[in-house]
């Protein structure tokens, strides 16, 4: 893991390029020319992919290191993910070469402090993903220009409408896969013959943490067995406005 490099000055905050004017070139680009041109607009030291190594973040990170392997990750290891979500992390690293993964965990001192039965993912989930995963991101994205990921439009609900880029505080938030289908996600997996999260054999559509996740029923959207049974539908990292 590659210490993170000082904040991002505000000269280079000044100097980013307008998010509406990339979004307006971009609307209709494939997943791999909008990493290129996140890339040329921003560099690869201010520039990371967040990803949860989840059942479709194989996908977006094969593209990306079609295109630059060494780009950054951030992975959130909140301390109630999945060991097999663990183990997968491992599995891709080695089968992409990815060359700079960076796992972020909260801080110790939060959790004694907020969480400090461990329980406040039952009487709080807003509040357990903020310090679990909104805040480290934020800590984690201080550095950078800009990041990607992998959210799409057809999974429905808040993420119907995103653009290709978007303002996200004061970086550039590129969102490659906005415009691709199930099946190109799909054809993604079957040309790299990429391995599926080992979770999904049990029924597990959509992967989070251990106790906001729970299996799909096949006539439900993926994203079903996320917060099951509260209006609860994002963690919040896509919600928040990063600074």
């Amino acid at each position: 893991m590659n210490a993170l490099a000082p904040e991002m000055p505000i000269e280079a905050r000044a100097a980013l390029p307008s998010a509406q004017e990339l979004n307006r070139v971009l609307r209709a680009a494939a997943p791999y020319e909008i990493i290129e041109t996140a890339l040329k607009a921003v560099g690869r030291e201010r520039l990371a992919l967040v990803s949860s190594f989840g059942t479709e973040s194989a996908a977006l990170l094969k593209v990306m290191a079609d295109v630059d392997p060494a780009i950054p990750v951030i992975f959130l290891d909140t301390g109630w993910l999945f060991a097999e979500t663990l183990a997968y992390r491992h599995t891709l690293i080695d089968a992409l070469g990815l060359r700079d993964v960076r796992s972020i965990k909260p801080l110790e001192e939060t959790l004694t402090r907020e969480d400090p039965e461990r329980d406040l993912w039952f009487s709080d989930p807003d509040a357990c993903c903020r310090i679990r995963k909104v805040d480290p991101l934020a800590r984690a994205l201080a550095p950078f220009a800009a990041w990607l990921n992998g959210r799409k439009r057809f999974q429905g609900g808040a993420r119907a409408d995103i653009p290709a880029v978007e303002e996200d505080g004061v970086r550039l938030k590129f969102n490659p896969f906005a415009n691709v289908t199930r099946e190109q996600i799909e054809a993604i997996y079957r040309d790299g013959k990429l391995p599926p999260h080992p979770l999904i054999a049990s029924g597990y559509m959509s992967v989070g943490c251990m106790p906001c996740t729970s299996r799909t029923a096949p006539d439900e959207d993926a994203r079903a067995g996320r917060w099951r049974g509260r209006a609860k539908t994002e963690c919040g990292i896509h919600t928040m406005k990063t600074s």
